[in-house]
């Protein structure tokens, strides 16, 4: 799989777990992942565009993955699991598709190094 696909796969997840997660609790901090993934999503599309600037927005991209990657976990990771629920399960899957994706850009940049040299 290619890191624009998995971006793609996260950016749609944060989206998605997000707008759940403000319809089932009413609270404005569900929309974070949410606006994470539009911000994302973003950078998917421009890095199609332009491909003089497509490694900075790729580097971009894996930056916001990896700042929500680290506020699910140690933020709402607890939290969620002391609820327990539907919400535990949106946040497992918002942390599994960052890192899936963290673990393919990752993938990719050292495959990239190598190809270089």
């Amino acid at each position: 799989m290619n890191p624009k696909t998995a971006n793609l796969i996260n950016s749609i997840s944060l989206i998605l777990m997000g707008i759940w997660g403000f319809i089932d609790v009413s609270s404005p901090t569900a929309l974070i992942p949410t606006i994470f993934g539009i911000l994302i999503l973003i950078c998917f599309f421009l890095s199609n565009k332009n491909e003089k600037l497509n490694k900075i927005f790729v580097h971009v991209a894996i930056l916001l993955t990896i700042l929500i990657l680290f506020a699910l976990i140690f933020t709402r990771l607890p939290k969620s699991i002391d609820d327990g629920g539907v919400g535990l399960i949106r946040v497992l899957i918002m942390i599994g598709t960052s890192i899936f994706s963290t673990v393919i850009f990752i993938k990719n940049f050292i495959d990239a190094r190598r190809y270089k040299s």
